[in-house]
């Protein structure tokens, strides 16, 4: 089966085509131009060089959040608009849970971690063991302190990941056995995303329609609009 895979859930953006375990390509953005810019254009670019035409994908999976609202919704937009064309199935991987996929070659638990500003991080701790992913905990958006308690709870090496990846270490790195991933392993990859698709029931592969963004909390702007309504 061979799966087109997006991430576009923040600054940096990429595209990949696996067919079963093996990774066809894989394009990588982070220029600081905005998604909508770069998003197709690398899609097209990474169809063509790894002779893949867009009619021989079977799934379209795309990270539905958490992250960027804007981003997220770029990406789940342009999945759903391929998906739509193709008449194909879509996935919508956890961003947290793709990113355990970067150290699945490692057995850790992998502290997936973005930076959620207002002193908080979207996190999740995954438990790999021999290449298995076993999630640990539900994506969430928590304090930093808070991710430490439960880092406190497992005995083996922890590694972290994501964007939020340095701000935890820098808070963490006196606690047991913490390491901050490297910059290889370190960021979003759609490779992951990809790879979270292809293990996946096949259950969760959606119509296009049903595809939503999963923010964890309101935008900023719904943010201070409910406030003001409460006030």
């Amino acid at each position: 089966m061979k799966i087109l895979g997006i991430d576009s859930s923040a600054r940096s953006a990429s595209a990949a085509i696996t067919d079963g375990e093996k990774v066809l390509g894989c394009f990588y953005t982070n220029t600081g131009l905005t998604h909508s810019q770069t998003l197709m254009p690398m899609i097209e670019s990474l169809l063509k060089n790894a002779n893949v035409k867009l009619d021989d994908i079977d799934l379209i999976a795309v990270n539905k959040g958490p992250g960027s609202f804007t981003g997220i919704r770029i990406g789940v937009a342009a999945a759903k608009g391929m998906a739509d064309v193709l008449k194909i199935p879509v996935y919508g991987a956890s961003t947290l849970g793709s990113m355990a996929y970067n150290l699945i070659d490692t057995d850790c638990i992998a502290c997936c971690a973005m930076d959620a500003r207002c002193g908080q991080v979207y996190n999740a701790l995954f438990d790999i063991t021999d290449g298995k992913i076993t999630r640990l905990t539900e994506d969430n958006a928590d304090l930093i302190e808070n991710v430490e308690k439960k880092l406190k709870e497992y005995k083996k090496i922890k590694f972290i990941v994501g964007d939020g990846a340095e701000i935890c270490y820098n808070n963490l790195k006196n606690a047991d056995d913490v390491r901050l991933a490297s910059q290889t392993h370190r960021f979003q990859s759609a490779v992951g995303v990809c790879f979270e698709a292809m293990n996946a029931p096949e259950d969760k592969y959606i119509e296009s329609a049903m595809l939503v963004p999963e923010y964890l909390r309101l935008p900023q702007a719904e943010r201070e609009l409910k406030a003001k309504l409460h006030k």
